[in-house]
């Protein structure tokens, strides 16, 4: 069988075992996080939306939302909306730009669309040509994607999976089902999943084309297993909200931390989530740890007592 799947796919995806694993990609089995963001989504971030004369803070805006905050495994698209707004507050960014960019026209796409791809926004933009300019927001996202699938095909690659995520991996067929759920295009998650051969232990991967993580999971596993057998691991908090909207558990793998997250899975998680006793109390636990390691503001704002002051 294919590890590429449609949502139709995932939908018709029969269990196999009682208890099913579903497994982000980025961050969480491969420690890719760093490089694909450092070295290919942010300098293509900065070129295709004009930001050379803020480069540093386009820098540090693109990495806090990424890489080291709540926000933290968005969606690309989402993040482009949301760096841009960080950026906007920004005094100086707007002095040196002389204006604040205008994201509402990628915002009105994200928010008609569930399959928040490359494809589907370049379907949009020839659907809606007349409504466009040439210098639209919609076409410098678009080349911007284009720009970072080429950036990580040249660049990441020979980046082995955490040793003890794979060791995690090879475990896992013999009592669970395993679905890599990922919001990176399918192509590259094929690619890096067989280039290491661990998508042996998956029954399918699934990518941004086909939705959402929370449809995921939804489609998945919804509905075909019992009460406490569907565990999500995810090193973002968009991987518990899709876990928690479907009613799942979630085991989260700390940034910085990954090879520890791992062995706590390991030596603890797994022989929970199998024998019914991960939610409550540990599932609290793992999340308290996981929280209060991702801020929610920028350093760069002022705290509320900094303003309060201020004022």
């Amino acid at each position: 069988m294919s590890k590429t799947s449609t949502k139709e796919d995932l939908r018709d995806l029969p269990p196999e075992k009682p208890f099913f694993i579903g497994v982000d990609s980025d961050g969480c089995v491969f420690d890719s996080m760093e490089i694909k963001h450092k070295e290919c989504f942010c300098p293509a971030f900065i070129n295709r939306f004009a930001l050379q004369g803020v480069s540093g803070f386009a820098r540090e805006t693109w990495e806090f939302v990424n890489l080291y905050s709540k926000t933290r495994g968005l969606n690309r698209f989402k993040a482009v909306v949301e760096a841009i707004k960080l950026l906007n507050e920004r005094p100086e960014v707007r002095e040196q730009l002389g204006r604040a960019i205008d994201t509402r026209e990628l915002e009105t796409w994200i928010s008609l669309e569930t399959s928040l791809s490359e494809k589907h926004l370049g379907r949009y933009i020839q659907a809606n040509k007349h409504d466009l300019r040439e210098n639209s927001i919609l076409i410098q996202a678009l080349l911007w994607s284009i720009d970072v699938a080429q950036a990580v095909k040249h660049i990441v690659h020979d980046l082995p999976p955490i040793a003890e995520a794979e060791s995690v991996l090879q475990s896992l067929p013999d009592r669970a089902d395993c679905l890599v759920v990922s919001q990176t295009p399918s192509n590259d998650l094929v690619r890096e999943w067989e280039e290491h051969d661990i998508a042996r232990y998956t029954r399918m991967i699934a990518g941004q084309e086909q939705g959402t993580k929370t449809e995921h999971l939804a489609l998945a596993a919804g509905s075909k297993y019992a009460p406490g057998h569907v565990l999500m691991i995810g090193d973002a908090p968009g991987d518990q909200q899709a876990a928690e909207e479907n009613g799942f558990l979630f085991f989260p793998i700390v940034p910085g931390r990954e090879r520890v997250s791992w062995c706590e899975l390991r030596d603890q998680g797994l022989r929970r989530f199998f024998a019914g006793s991960f939610g409550g109390e540990y599932q609290q636990k793992v999340l308290n740890d996981f929280y209060s390691s991702l801020p929610e503001s920028p350093p760069w704002r002022p705290s509320q007592s900094q303003a309060q002051s201020q004022s």
